[in-house]
C-alpha cells in the first residue's frame, strides 16, 4: 500500500483539497486505484452540527456520513464512493480511545496522547485505506491523505506526530509528502517572495516530517530563479517543486500538475516509476477546454439563506457547472439572500429589496437549495410563487421542495396559514411535519441521512424521463421534516403531482407541476452525486429547460460525450452588495482569477 500525504502551510484556504483531488486524479489516470482520507483536527465528531457559515456545506455520503466538503471534491474528481470513516476528526479519535479506556482495553495503563492517540490515528488510516471505493474488489493501490489546517496549528500536533511515526512504519518507498505552501507576490515590487515557504518547510521539518514535493501557490507561474532558491533553502529537488498558479477553471489544476511531471516525481518517491502508464486525461482536457470556450450565458438565481458564503452551496454550484457545460452554456449565478425578497426588507432596505427582485426576474432559472431555520423562508416561498406563476424553470431541493408545497397550498388551495411545523408549530394546515423517528433533543446524526431509494409513481413525468425511465433511483438525503402524507391527496387533487415516493408510499420524494415547463422539487440532495462527466439528471433538466433544450434532452437522453464549442470566457458568478451587482470572479475559487467562490 502506498500513501501520499498533502499538508498545507503559511495560511489556510490555499486549496489543499483541490490539490489532493488533482493528485488522486492523475494517479488514477496512470492506472492506479486510488482512495482518499481527509483529516480534520477539530473536536467535532463530524461536520453535521456545524453552521455552513462556519465550515461551508456539510457533504453527505451514501452511508449517511456528514463530512467535510473536501470529500465532495474527492468523489467528484475520482468518481468514487467514500464512507464516513474516510473523514477523520479529533472528536472521532478521542472518542474511540476513551471508549477503549472505559472498556478496560488498555489494562490499567495511563492513557496518553503518545502512544495511544497517535496509535489510534495510524490504525484508523491503515484500516480505512484498504477499503475499496471504486466498486471493484480488493484494496486500492494508493491512499491520498489530506491533513486539514496549517502546519503549526496546536490542534494538528497529535496528527503530525502520528503521521511522522506512520511514515517510518510504512517505509520511505511507500510514503510521499507533498506540502502546499504560499509564494506571495508583493504588489509594490512585483517580486515573488520565498520566505513564507522557507519558514513553513522549516516548521514541518522541526515536527518530524520532511517534504518530498512542494506545491507552491502563486498568482503567476514561479520564475526559475525563485524555484532554484526554494530548492536550495528547502532541500527539495528542483524537479519536485511545482507551481500552482491561477488558472481559468478548476479542471485545469490536474493538467497543470501533469504538465510539470508531478506524477513522475510522486511515482519516483513511491518506487512506481516505470510500473504504470502515462496519465490518460484526454476527456478531462477536452472538458477543461470546453469550459473556457463557452460564451452564451445561462442565468440561475440561487435563493438561499447562506449566500454570504458560497462554500455553503459548493456541491450545488458544482452540479450547476456540470450541467451548464453539458448544455454548452456559461453559468452565471445570481446570489439572492432569501430574506431580501420579503416585505420587511422593502421597508427596512428598499434598495436591497429592489435589487433582489430585479435579479430574480432577470434569471433564466430559479433554484432554492436546502437549509435549516426560519430566516428567509417567506422569501423562498415568494421565489417559488414567482417561478410557478411566471412559468420560470424551478428546482427546489430539500427545504426548497417543502416551501414549494407550502406555496402551492397557500396560493392554489387557499390555505393562507399553510406552513411547516418547523416554522409554525401551531399551524392549522401543516403541509410539512417532523419525521416521527426524529430527535428534537440531539442534533448530530439524528436526521434521515444517506442513500435512500425513491420509486417513481408516475411514468410519464419529467423527472422519470430525466433519470432514464428507471423504476427507482438511489439519492442521498439529509432532513428532519417531510411533506405531511395526510395532505397529499388534497394537494394532488388541486394539480400538484408527487411523482416519486419511498418504499412505504408515505414519504414524498419528488413533486412536479405537470403543466409547467419545469417545476420540480425533491426531498433528497441530487447535487451530491453529480460528476463532471455525468451531471445530475435534475440539474441537467433545469439548465436544459432554461436554455430551450429540454424537449431535445428528454427525447435523446443525457449526452454521453463532450465536444468543443466556440466562445471565450469562463464561468462567472455575480452577487449584489448594497443593491449593486458585483462581478465575483469565476467559480473555481483560489485557483482562478478574481476573488470568486472558494473550493
Amino acid at each position: 500500500m502506498k500513501f501520499v500525504l498533502v499538508t498545507g502551510g503559511v495560511i489556510s484556504g490555499l486549496g489543499k483539497g483541490v490539490t489532493a483531488s488533482s493528485i488522486g486524479l492523475i494517479l488514477k489516470a496512470c492506472g492506479l486505484r486510488v482512495t482518499s482520507i481527509k483529516i480534520d483536527p477539530y473536536l467535532n465528531t463530524d461536520a453535521g452540527t456545524m453552521s455552513p457559515f462556519e465550515h461551508g456545506e456539510v457533504y453527505v455520503l451514501d452511508d449517511g456520513g456528514e463530512v467535510d466538503l473536501d470529500l465532495g471534491n474527492y468523489e467528484r474528481f475520482l468518481d468514487i464512493k467514500l464512507t464516513g470513516d474516510n473523514n477523520i476528526t479529533t472528536g472521532k479519535i478521542y472518542q474511540s480511545v476513551i471508549d477503549k479506556e472505559r472498556r478496560g482495553d488498555y489494562l490499567g495503563k495511563t492513557v496518553q496522547v503518545v502512544p495511544h492517540i497517535t496509535d489510534a490515528i495510524q490504525e484508523w488510516i491503515e484500516r480505512v485505506a484498504v477499503i475499496p471505493v471504486d466498486g471493484k474488489d480488493g484494496p486500492p493501490d494508493v491512499c491520498v491523505i489530506e491533513l486539514g489546517g496549517t502546519i503549526g496549528d496546536i490542534e494538528s500536533m497529535p496528527f503530525i506526530e502520528a503521521l511522522g511515526q506512520f511514515s517510518y512504519r510504512v517505509g520511505a518507498g511507500n510514503f510521499c509528502l507533498i506540502h502546499v505552501s504560499l509564494v506571495p507576490v508583493l504588489s509594490v515590487v512585483g517580486e515573488q517572495k520565498t520566505k513564507p515557504t522557507q519558514h513553513s518547510v522549516r516548521g514541518l521539518r522541526s515536527l518530524g516530517l520532511t517534504p518530498n514535493i512542494l506545491a507552491c501557490r502563486s498568482t503567476t507561474e514561479l520564475e526559475e530563479n525563485v524555484k532554484e532558491k526554494i530548492s536550495r533553502f528547502c532541500h527539495v529537488p528542483l524537479d519536485n517543486i511545482m507551481t500552482l498558479y491561477d488558472v481559468s477553471n478548476i479542471w485545469r489544476v490536474p493538467l497543470l500538475l501533469r504538465d510539470q511531471k508531478a506524477h513522475e516525481a510522486i511515482l519516483k518517491v513511491l518506487n512506481l516509476k516505470g510500473v504504470v502508464q502515462e496519465p490518460a486525461l484526454g476527456e478531462w482536457t477536452s472538458r477543461a477546454a470546453l469550459c473556457d470556450k463557452l460564451q452564451e450565458p445561462v442565468r440561475v438565481a440561487m435563493v438561499g439563506k447562506y449566500t454570504g458564503l458560497s462554500d455553503a452551496y459548493l456541491s450545488v454550484l458544482k452540479a450547476l457547472v456540470h450541467a451548464s457545460v453539458a448544455c454548452h452554456r456559461k453559468l452565471c449565478i445570481d446570489w439572492i439572500a432569501a430574506s431580501d425578497l420579503e416585505d420587511e426588507t422593502s421597508r427596512e432596505n428598499p434598495e436591497n429589496y429592489r435589487s433582489a427582485w430585479k435579479l430574480l426576474k432577470g434569471a433564466n432559472a430559479i433554484l432554492v437549495p436546502g437549509g435549516f431555520g426560519d430566516r428567509g423562508v417567506e422569501g423562498k416561498i415568494l421565489a417559488a410563487r414567482y417561478a410557478r406563476a411566471n412559468r420560470i424553470p424551478f428546482l427546489g431541493i430539500c427545504l426548497g421542495m417543502q416551501i414549494a408545497v407550502i406555496e402551492f397550498a397557500r396560493s392554489i388551495l387557499g390555505l393562507l396559514d399553510a406552513n411547516s411545523t418547523e416554522f409554525d408549530p401551531s399551524t392549522q394546515n401543516p403541509c410539512v411535519i417532523f419525521m416521527p423517528e426524529g430527535s428534537k433533543t440531539h442534533m448530530g446524526g439524528t436526521m434521515r441521512l444517506g442513500s435512500r431509494r425513491t420509486y417513481f409513481k408516475v411514468a410519464d413525468c419529467k423527472s422519470a424521463k430525466l433519470y432514464g425511465n428507471q423504476s427507482f433511483i438511489d439519492e442521498r438525503h439529509r432532513h428532519r421534516y417531510e411533506v405531511n402524507p395526510d395532505m397529499v391527496q388534497q394537494l394532488e387533487d388541486a394539480g400538484l403531482s408527487f411523482t416519486g415516493k419511498d418504499e412505504s408510499g408515505r414519504r414524498m420524494e419528488i413533486v412536479e407541476l405537470p403543466n409547467h415547463p419545469y417545476f420540480i422539487g425533491v426531498q433528497f440532495h441530487p447535487e451530491f452525486k453529480s460528476r463532471p462527466g455525468t451531471p445530475s439528471a435534475l440539474f441537467l433538466g433545469l439548465i436544459a429547460a432554461a436554455t430551450g433544450q429540454l424537449e431535445t434532452l428528454l427525447k435523446k437522453g443525457v449526452p454521453k460525450t463532450w465536444s468543443l464549442s466556440n466562445g471565450t470566457s469562463g464561468l462567472k458568478s455575480h452577487r449584489y452588495v448594497n443593491g449593486t451587482k458585483m462581478a465575483n470572479g469565476s467559480l473555481d475559487g483560489i485557483y482562478c482569477n478574481g476573488n470568486g467562490i472558494h473550493v
